[in-house]
């Protein structure tokens, strides 16, 4: 009998979604390759990160015994929510498109999870306490990237340093610069993170991402950061399940991830609200 809804048939159309899906969530996510990432494993849906204080050595005379430094670590819990999508396939979307149906679902569903981790993470930004920039309604200029690196050199956050903004705030930096950004990072082993790497600039590696929210005053929050500044725990990285509805001769497609967002260290982050208006 014609056009048959089997098991090969399917497993087909499913293995097609999930290669599609991972491909494309890995390279569309910006920042979580720019932050400390996590495994949650061993039960429970949360991780508690460490966080050791700075302890400074001191000179000590001959024959004197050295004084006692406590080593008491504060800690972040980051736990795990889910995120998800869902669409239905019908049997005769699929049998009469033209297109690749399975590849179609999956690109929309790769986007859709590593876009909503990235806006998880850039929320991140406003609860950074050191602030730089011109403000709400005034432009990002390149002196505020010069003082928010100063900022994380003084606290010692350690190296490197990832600034992500939105395409119209870093517009005006961009402007402003006579010639291209030198000291392009060749050794970027992503290339979605280079599909968004704009240049280096006060030994910040700038990017930009449309995932950062412009508010109704046509703000933005970016954020200068060390990679200690900010982490995602992973409970369960995408998934693509379906179940089938035979008496609607369609597929449930669902798309899950299992994730928790947090900040680490306050001080190894500064966020800078400026103007997304721009251009």
């Amino acid at each position: 009998m014609a056009n048959e809804t089997t098991s090969s048939t399917i497993s087909e159309l499913y293995t097609e979604i999930v290669a599609e899906a991972l491909f494309v969530a890995s390279e569309q996510s910006i920042m979580r390759n720019l932050v400390r990432n996590y495994t949650i494993v061993g039960g429970g849906k949360s991780v508690e990160v460490p966080i050791y204080a700075t302890v400074s050595a001191s000179a000590v005379n001959e024959a004197t015994d050295l004084s006692n430094t406590a080593v008491n670590p504060s800690s972040v819990t980051i736990t795990a929510s889910e995120v998800g999508i869902m669409t239905t396939l019908t049997d005769l979307a699929r049998n009469s498109a033209s297109r690749n149906v399975a590849g179609d679902i999956g690109r929309l569903f790769g986007e859709a999870i590593a876009k909503k981790m990235d806006s998880d993470l850039s929320a991140l930004f406003s609860g950074f306490s050191t602030e730089r920039g011109g403000g709400a309604g005034n432009e990002l200029t390149i002196q505020d990237l010069f003082e928010a690196s100063a900022d994380l050199r003084t606290a010692n956050a350690p190296a490197p340093y990832y600034g992500v903004f939105h395409p119209k705030q870093i517009f005006n930096v961009k402007k402003s610069l006579t010639n291209t950004f030198v000291g392009r990072d060749t050794e970027l082993s992503n290339e979605a993170m280079r599909s968004g790497f704009v240049g280096s600039i006060a030994g910040i590696q700038i990017f930009e991402s449309s995932n950062i929210s412009v508010d109704g005053s046509d703000d933005s929050i970016g954020g200068v950061f060390s990679q200690d500044a900010l982490g995602v725990a992973m409970m369960q990285d995408l998934k693509i399940e379906s179940q089938r509805d035979a008496s609607l001769r369609a597929d449930e497609i669902v798309a899950t991830a299992v994730y928790g967002v947090g900040e680490l260290h306050d001080s190894y982050g500064v966020k800078l609200t400026a103007d997304s208006l721009a251009n």
